[in-house]
């Protein structure tokens, strides 16, 4: 499913992706630029945490707070190879039961199992973001 959308209406996509993810691992899939980051942003919001949401570009991993379960972003950007994304624990939050939403997943393809959702972005020439929702699909 393919969903071409403009800045004012990621918030009706976050709803759309939300309501049609099959699992709580979403993997972002994009250029720099695509709009990752603030769709992850509105995906937090809608979620419903009143967390600041940053790009854990630095960090890696940033944590907010849903009611009584957790989001965790990862912007896997900065690694080089998968030892380093061992060191940061990442198994530990692969396995756990919140929501995770991953930039740049081609960083850990090699220990992802088959239980998430790959959302593909890109711009188009009008500066759209083109969305594709594919779930529970192996890469």
């Amino acid at each position: 499913m393919e969903i071409s959308y403009g800045i004012d209406e990621v918030e009706h996509v976050a709803q759309h992706i939300i309501k049609n993810a099959k699992t709580k691992t979403l993997l972002f899939y994009g250029e720099m630029g695509a709009g990752k980051t603030t769709l992850i942003k509105t995906i937090v919001k809608v979620l419903g945490s009143d967390d600041d949401v940053s790009s854990p570009t630095f960090s890696i991993v940033n944590e907010y707070k849903l009611n009584d379960e957790k989001i965790f972003h990862f912007d896997l950007y900065r690694i080089n190879d998968i030892e380093e994304a061992y060191n940061f624990g990442i198994e530990d939050y692969l396995d756990s039961e919140y929501w995770k939403l991953i930039e740049w997943p081609e960083k850990i393809e090699s220990i992802l199992n088959d239980n998430f959702d790959r959302i593909d972005l890109k711009l188009d020439t009008k500066n759209n973001r083109i969305l594709s929702l594919n779930t529970n699909q192996t890469t």
